[in-house]
């Protein structure tokens, strides 16, 4: 198992909690997100971890070095940044299997890695893409499912509960990616909506603990509802 963990996230809606700190650094129960993140990941059996890196990645670089728990991680530098979709893009360039777990670096998932994975390569699948339902939808926008596919969102704003994207995907090493992209492009926005029929992604339906850290209330949260969870095994 090999994975892509986005981490040059600007975090700016944390401006107020994070001193010289990449969003993925956040402290949470007194060590960085990203460390919970990798655990979750090293427990379910991933081998290799490509961090894609760009605002204040001395911070990262300097607290996990090359190698987390004798797994080694491997640096994408983005010097520019250039959104989600950016980012996966040229992290893809490193990976090594034929398949790859991508995970935002601020979003824990309660999630069996090693089944998504293999799930995703069963099917055959260019992407497949892991959705969990929350009892509230409209902060996220949801995703309409139908034989195992999502075929459609559902727009930010909509109350209720329902089926979201929870950020986390498997990816062909050789994804096909629509021609004519900008240098800068958003994952969500800029390709799986407009080109949702031709990608055609598996859903891997998942119920467990879903937490964004993006805003300060959700990372006042996490300092309560991660503190407990055993991370060193797959959920």
């Amino acid at each position: 198992m090999e994975a892509i963990i986005l981490a040059g996230g600007l975090g700016t809606r944390l401006k107020s909690r994070l001193t010289n700190l990449p969003k993925s650094m956040a402290p949470v129960g007194g060590r960085p997100f990203l460390e919970i993140l990798l655990d979750q990941l090293i427990g379910g059996g991933c081998k290799r971890v490509v961090l894609s890196v760009g605002h204040l990645r001395n911070a990262i670089y300097d607290h996990f070095g090359e190698t987390y728990r004798g797994v080694p991680l491997h640096y994408v530098i983005e010097e520019v940044p250039q959104g989600t979709g950016g980012a996966i893009r040229l992290a893809l360039r490193r990976v090594q299997e034929p398949a790859v777990l991508v995970l935002n670096g601020d979003t824990y998932l309660e999630v069996d890695h090693s089944a998504l994975l293999a799930q995703h390569m069963a099917q055959g699948h260019s992407m497949t893409m892991a959705v969990t339902r929350v009892e509230e939808m409209s902060r996220y926008g949801g995703v309409a499912i139908d034989e195992g596919n999502v075929v459609g969102f559902i727009e930010k704003g909509r109350n209720g509960s329902g089926w979201i994207n929870a950020g986390t995907y498997a990816l062909n090493k050789n994804f096909p990616w629509p021609e004519q992209l900008p240098a800068h492009f958003s994952f969500e926005t800029d390709v799986l909506v407009p080109f949702l029929d031709r990608l055609r992604p598996a859903a891997f339906q998942c119920e467990g603990h879903f937490l964004d850290i993006g805003v300060p209330e959700d990372l006042d949260r996490a300092q309560v509802e991660l503190a407990v969870r055993n991370f060193n095994r797959p959920c």
